[in-house]
Order: C-alpha cells, then sequence, then structure tokens
C-alpha cells in the first residue's frame, strides 16, 4: 500500500544548555490515501512539531518520513508540490479579494491566466464563496476567510491538506460550515491531516486518529474502537466520549462550555 503520509521513529531535538530537548520522540505514523485523519495532543506534546515536519516547514533530526509517495527529507519541494496546507492563522492579504487571491496562487503554481481564471471560479464555487469572490478579503467574517484559505491550498489540487485547528476561533455556526466544507474537500478524494483540540471535532470528522502526548504516539484507532475499547476496559455501563478516551490516555482535564465543543487543556 501507498500510504498517503507514513513516518517511522521520527524525531526532533533542540539544542538546551543542559543537552537536548526531545519535542518528538520516535513518531510512527500511517495515514491511509483518501481518509480524515485526526492528530490530537495537548499544548506542547509535539503535535505542532510532527506536522511542521511532515510539511517540510522544520528539518528532521531522525527517522523517515513520506507525504503522497515522496521523501519529506530528499525531497522537499516535490512534497510542496502534493500538499496544501492551511495554517491556523489565515495568511490573506485583506487588501485583494478573494477572487484575487486564488488567481495569483493559482498562478504561482505555473498555471496561466486564462486557467488560473477558471480555478478561481471552481475553489469559489468548492467553498461556497461566490457571491462574496469579488469583495475585498478585509470585508469577510472568520468563517469566510477560514473557507477561503481552504481554497487558496487546493488550488493546485494537492493529494494532501494539512489542516491546524481550522476551527478554533469560531462561533459554532461558522465551525459546523467548516466541517462540512471538508467533508466535501475529502469527498473529492483529497486526504485530509486534521490536528485539532476539539474533540467533538475529532468525533464528527475523522476515520480514525492518533494521540500524541510527551513527543510518542499513545493512543491510535477509529473514534468508534478506542471507545468501545475504553468501555471494555473500564467496564462501563454507558458509552464513553472521544474526551474521555482523551482523559484515559493523557491524564489531562477538559472544560466544557455549554454549546460549545470540548476544549482539551494541558
Amino acid at each position: 500500500m501507498t500510504w498517503a503520509v507514513e513516518a517511522t521513529g521520527l524525531r526532533k531535538t533542540y539544542p538546551a544548555k543542559d543537552g537536548e530537548v526531545e519535542a518528538v520522540r520516535g513518531v510512527d505514523l500511517h495515514v491511509r490515501t483518501g481518509e480524515v485523519f485526526g492528530f490530537l495532543g495537548p499544548n506542547g506534546a509535539g503535535k505542532s512539531t510532527t506536522v511542521r515536519m511532515l510539511t517540510t516547514l522544520l528539518t528532521i533530526t531522525g527517522g523517515t518520513a513520506s507525504v503522497a509517495g515522496v521523501d519529506v527529507a530528499k525531497d522537499p519541494d516535490g512534497v510542496r508540490r502534493k500538499i496544501g496546507v492551511a495554517l491556523q492563522e489565515a495568511g490573506l492579504d485583506p487588501r485583494q479579494t478573494g477572487r484575487e487571491l486564488l488567481t495569483l496562487q493559482a498562478r504561482l503554481f505555473g498555471n496561466s491566466t486564462a486557467e488560473a481564471k477558471d480555478i478561481a471560479q471552481v475553489q469559489l464555487e468548492l467553498v461556497d464563496l461566490v457571491e462574496a469572490g469579488d469583495h475585498r478579503v478585509k470585508g469577510y467574517s472568520g468563517g469566510m476567510k477560514r473557507r477561503l484559505d481552504l481554497a487558496s491550498a487546493l488550488v493546485h489540487e494537492p493529494e494532501v491538506l494539512f489542516l491546524d485547528e481550522p476551527t478554533t476561533g469560531l462561533d459554532p455556526a461558522s465551525r459546523l460550515t467548516i466541517w462540512d466544507e471538508v467533508r466535501r474537500i475529502n469527498g473529492h478524494g483529497t486526504t485530509v491531516f486534521l490536528t485539532t483540540q476539539y474533540l467533538e471535532e475529532a468525533d464528527q470528522l475523522c476515520d480514525r486518529l492518533a494521540i500524541i502526548d510527551g513527543g510518542r504516539i499513545v493512543l491510535e484507532g477509529t473514534p468508534a474502537d478506542l471507545k468501545a475499547d475504553l468501555r471494555r476496559r473500564k467496564g462501563l455501563t454507558a458509552d464513553p466520549t472521544l474526551d474521555d478516551v482523551f482523559l484515559d490516555a493523557t491524564g489531562r482535564t477538559r472544560t466544557k462550555v455549554a454549546g460549545e465543543v470540548a476544549e482539551v487543556q494541558a
């Protein structure tokens, strides 16, 4: 099988006064082509560091990793051509219109002006921003900016889309809209690698997930299997939530706000 994302013994260390700090300590990951894969973990667990290595934004200290069949360390440019990345803070020029931004992004990937305009139209339709496409980004709501950022990451039809906490800071209605967009993008065949601190989000969207803590993967599986395993091991009389699974795996606490999803806290 050709994995969409594969990592073996992935490590990242940083120099420190008394030696080295291990941020990632031998992570093994296998993400199937076409799935939505969730990557969960509390702050400081090594989640962001792992993703930054997989997306070529950080060098790899040890181990190996490949994305869409391309070795991350040996051919980072090749990886970049096959991935889309939407970071937590959208890097959008507020002076441009949504259509202008997408057209420019498509041109940067070598498309002609006519091709870029066609791609921009397709992406605006994909994320339901056609009516707002000729408005300046500075007038977009937070949810609209996130959807435009998704579209920007998709203009070159990447095989793997990395989403870094795409709904952080959004109201519940906008969060649900982003969930719908992720499902739609995945339905078009794009593998989605999703990092999130919202447990309900992972439960709703992810085919499988992994939990990282202390720089190591501590649990992996489908949300349903992980919950069923916890119920069996603990002898619970009611079905546990993914929050309960997370707590059992890491020992962290959580806070719930009425009407919103749970957010993991270190």
